[in-house]
């Protein structure tokens, strides 16, 4: 199967189904030297993993990573790393019902168009269990990037439904976005806790419902030096846009001022330039995004992803029968989350560290001095 590679130098390599035996990540082009231990997996899985919150999938994975090679001692050797997550509590009886017939929102009958077969349990390679493996792998980009320039990644939720968040990218913390006010989780991951409170109302009102409700992912990387991309065909911007957009879910990207743009004019568009307090080149604003020409400015890399509303809903919903198409009833049951953002948070993280390692060692090969 093509595809299921991503990056040049820095490069990763997924395989796994959803109620297979495990999700596995391999990753290729690390720097010997970096350290590693299984230890540093533990807080990105744990955001990410399912069964944390009354308001994701109730399905009880410990997500746990085992770290197969390229790692000695405590770190890298230079080799591939293999990391590998098992799958412990799928229930794939709780897809038997639907093998017969094509789930609405699903890639079902696009697989069957595509190979002629398919794995009905929990979508098998087409569910978002396999971004398990890729958030795996971000960590390590992670710390590569803290080593490489002290570059920092977090995202959060910045819209559910029609509820807005108001979030200030420059200065958002992770306690911000784990963290309510008074210390207990926040189980939207909105740091601005008046419309986080106003989110998770809606989400337990939307599952009441046997509906379910999209929104918005936003993520900032700050410290990401001057120069990082290519001009052309390999853009900075193009290639977050493509890893964003690998994403289950993901139904639109942009980046700084994205879409508001097509109301200014270019003298309210444009960002000024001006010599910063330490000698460095800064803009004013920031409505660039963080990249220009298709590369780094130095200012904080700001975008935002819009995630669809869950397909898997408990209503009737018209669709086809897989083996003859003709008209049929279903009505997805089983564990899923009434809103994907809160998880999809960690996963839009891994795919921005994941485009700015593999964009970051290339760099280190783009001139001599």
């Amino acid at each position: 199967m093509p595809g299921s590679s991503f990056g040049q130098v820095f490069r990763v390599t997924t395989a796994g189904e959803s109620h297979g035996p495990a999700e596995v990540a391999i990753v290729d082009g690390c720097p010997a030297g970096l350290e590693l231990e299984p230890a540093h997996f533990e807080l990105d899985m744990s955001r990410r993993r399912p069964g944390q919150s009354r308001l994701v999938s109730s399905r009880r994975e410990p997500d746990r990573v085992e770290i197969l090679s390229g790692v000695y001692e405590g770190r890298t050797t230079g080799a591939p790393i293999a990391l590998s997550v098992r799958n412990e509590d799928a229930r794939s009886r709780d897809y038997d019902p639907l093998v017969s017939v094509y789930r609405p929102g699903h890639a079902d009958r696009a697989w069957d168009a595509k190979y002629g077969f398919r794995d009905p349990r929990g979508g098998g390679r087409a569910s978002a269990r396999e971004t398990v493996a890729r958030v795996a792998a971000a960590v390590v980009a992670k710390r590569l990037l803290a080593r490489l320039a002290g570059i920092e990644v977090l995202g959060w939720v910045s819209q559910v439904g029609d509820v807005q968040a108001s979030v200030d990218a420059k200065t958002v913390r992770l306690d911000d976005v784990e963290s309510l006010p008074d210390g207990s989780p926040n189980p939207v991951r909105c740091p601005d806790p008046d419309a986080s409170a106003r989110m998770v109302d809606l989400i337990q009102a939307v599952r009441k419902e046997r509906d379910s409700v999209g929104g918005v992912a936003e993520v900032v990387a700050r410290g990401v030096p001057e120069g990082w991309g290519e001009p052309v065909f390999d853009k900075l911007r193009a290639d977050l846009g493509k890893a964003l957009f690998s994403l289950p879910a993901v139904m639109g990207v942009e980046f700084g001022s994205g879409f508001s743009a097509a109301k200014l004019r270019g003298s309210e568009h444009n960002d000024a330039f001006f010599r910063d307090e330490d000698g460095s080149i800064r803009t004013r604003g920031n409505r660039h995004g963080g990249m220009l020409g298709g590369i780094s400015t130095g200012m904080p890399i700001v975008a935002r992803a819009v995630v669809k509303p869950t397909s898997s809903i408990p209503q009737s919903q018209s669709t086809v029968r897989a083996s003859d198409l003709e008209p049929a009833e279903v009505e997805v049951t089983g564990r899923h989350d009434p809103c994907l953002v809160p998880r999809f948070v960690v996963m839009a993280e891994a795919m921005v560290a994941l485009t700015l390692a593999d964009h970051g060692l290339r760099q280190r090969a783009a001139r001599l001095g």
